[in-house]
């Protein structure tokens, strides 16, 4: 929010402006700390306008969480108070809805509560491995350290992000390419090619009457099939929002041709890592599996490691938990576990796992395009031959009749 003020400097001036808080307190807070003293703050009467919209919807960026926690942690290295890093984090972050947060958080640590405690107002921006990790680091007295295994954890997090979305551009740029290549042909082309066949009273094939079916639906009710389409969108994204609805879209994307091999191994890769930098930094391994569980994105990998959690917290071992789960977990994931336990090297052990799984990820989705390219072709080709036959054979056919 932004906040009108007028305040005493320290030469005895009047002083009138504005400045940026998240609350009222805030706002006095701040210009104490500039050497202020304020008569008078009133919230400003806000103007909505297409930005102050899309800042309200604009969330905050990986990126930008990276950048906060590796400059936090080298300021704490450099000897800088929380409070004073805050403040100067908020003062150079651009994000407008960051800002605010950091200054709320900043009010909050001020206020006498510890930084883990006032990140965690904010799950949407700072999730359970940063609350937790930031939580061991004040309790040990290496917050610097904490926040340092944490950027390394992002930034890997980012990296393998920035890798799979790398990876699905192609496929998604052609799939939308070709319905609106379909639209438009069904509109425009289509119609044009199909009145013909009707003068001729000639008798069609199936393949040619469901052509000319389907184009007189699109050209004669374009708006209405395309707000369908529309609609049809919004709803599965809708329904995704759900937790049944996404749990059984995971449930589709494990046993997918193709999918499912990524989806299992970036799963693998990200439960790996995440557990094996939460035991590094000294967090008990059932909060470490909970922590870990949150984490991940895929709901069957979720709950089997909750119930994991579950079970180590009454004194089972970790990879009989896990083997229960055969088509999460392969065999060799289960052994070695087993083995890192038995030898108390589970954190080592879950490292090595995290390093192969990701060069495994990494491998396969610079091959994913080459694997799906062919299957884009036949797809396409499937196509254009149905459309081809269903317009080539009737003229033929025509042809024949006339000779």
């Amino acid at each position: 929010m932004e906040f009108t003020y007028t305040a005493i400097t320290k030469d005895g001036h009047k002083e009138t402006s504005s400045i940026e808080a998240p609350n009222l307190a805030t706002a006095g807070h701040l210009l104490k700390e500039q050497g202020l003293l304020p008569t008078e703050i009133k919230a400003q009467s806000q103007k909505s306008s297409v930005l102050d919209i899309f800042r309200i919807f604009s969330g905050v960026s990986l990126d930008e969480k990276i950048g906060f926690v590796e400059n936090l942690s080298v300021m704490l290295k450099a000897g800088i108070s929380i409070s004073r890093a805050l403040q100067i984090l908020a003062k150079q972050t651009k994000n407008h809805k960051f800002q605010a947060i950091i200054l709320d958080v900043y009010t909050q640590v001020q206020q006498g509560k510890g930084l883990s405690e006032a990140v965690a107002k904010y799950p949407d921006v700072f999730p359970n491995i940063v609350v937790s990790m930031v939580k061991v680091g004040e309790v040990s007295g290496n917050l610097d350290k904490s926040l340092e295994y944490l950027s390394i954890q992002l930034h890997r997090e980012a990296d393998l992000k920035s890798k799979i979305r790398g990876a699905m551009i192609y496929p998604s740029v052609i799939v939308c390419a070709m319905v609106v290549i379909g639209i438009l042909m069904s509109i425009f082309v289509l119609p044009n090619l199909t009145s013909i066949f009707k003068e001729m009273n000639a008798t069609l094939p199936p393949t040619t009457q469901f052509v000319i079916w389907f184009a007189n639906i699109m050209s004669s009710h374009p708006i209405l099939i395309i707000g369908g389409m529309v609609a049809l969108v919004f709803a599965v994204i809708v329904i995704l929002k759900t937790y049944n609805g996404q749990r059984a879209f995971d449930i589709f994307c494990l046993h997918m041709f193709v999918v499912s091999g990524v989806v299992k191994k970036v799963n693998l890769a990200r439960f790996a890592r995440i557990l094996s930098s939460l035991l590094k930094s000294g967090i008990p391994i059932v909060q470490a599996l909970e922590v870990a569980a949150d984490s991940l994105d895929n709901i069957p990998y979720k709950e089997l490691l909750m119930t994991a959690a579950t079970n180590v917290k009454l004194g089972k071992p970790l990879a009989d938990s896990l083997a229960k789960g055969q088509d999460l977990f392969p065999v060799l994931v289960v052994q070695m576990i087993q083995v890192g336990e038995e030898s108390g090297s589970v954190q080592e052990i879950l490292e090595q796992l995290a390093g192969h799984y990701e060069e495994d990820v990494d491998n396969t989705l610079k091959n994913l395009s080459s694997i799906i390219e062919p299957l884009l072709i036949l797809v396409i080709g499937a196509v254009v031959g149905l459309l081809a036959l269903s317009l080539i054979s009737p003229i033929y056919s025509i042809y024949q009749n006339a000779s």
